[in-house]
């Protein structure tokens, strides 16, 4: 099987937190020559396809065709399980949000945002022990997250502004304390 990239696996991951499994809008930064290319490889692998827009429901466009309508797309459970999503658990998720009442819709958009990144995280690699450290009440430091990851100063650092804030969209704040120096965490949606 076709090892998945960075951006494949950030499509998919989203579009198994959304209603419908709808894999658009795709991530920012990713248009043109580039978006074509990365979607015609997952359709191509079955890991996306093309489905009509219901234009009504607001539905994000991936193109128009010719009779003047427009395609979505959607992920497949063979791209659910090229993430390692279960397909059941993927459309049971995205079933739950469909009927979520209609209440409370800061709550339900934060509990959408918060969904892509759970699943995209693998368990047991250093990515996933430092969104553990930074999630306890106290944070981490830098020569915490160094220690437990053998990462250097400036690598720990990367990981934090570049993985976590712009790649998993997580809102990493900082703060100051004497004795430990610089603490990173991530902030909790209320």
């Amino acid at each position: 099987m076709p090892k998945l990239t960075d951006t494949q696996t950030i499509i998919l991951t989203c579009a198994a937190s959304r209603p419908g499994n709808l894999a658009m809008p795709l991530p920012k930064g990713l248009a043109g020559a580039a978006a074509k290319m990365t979607v015609g490889k997952m359709i191509e692998r079955g890991w996306l396809k093309e489905a009509d827009a219901n234009l009504r429901r607001k539905e994000p466009l991936w193109r128009e065709t010719s009779d003047g309508h427009g395609t979505t797309l959607i992920a497949t459970e063979a791209g659910f399980e090229a993430i390692g999503i279960d397909p059941v658990v993927a459309s049971t998720v995205s079933n739950i949000r469909k009927a979520r009442p209609a209440g409370k819709p800061a709550e339900a958009a934060a509990e959408a945002s918060e969904g892509p990144k759970l699943a995209s995280i693998r368990q047991g690699t250093k990515q996933a022990l430092l969104i553990d450290m930074l999630q306890r009440p106290e944070g981490a430091s830098i020569t915490e997250i160094v220690e437990a990851t053998s990462w250097q100063v400036h690598t720990a650092r990367g990981a934090i502004s570049g993985g976590l804030k712009k790649k998993l969209g997580f809102d990493v704040a900082t703060s100051s304390d004497e004795q430990r120096g610089r603490i990173y965490y991530i902030q909790r949606s209320i």
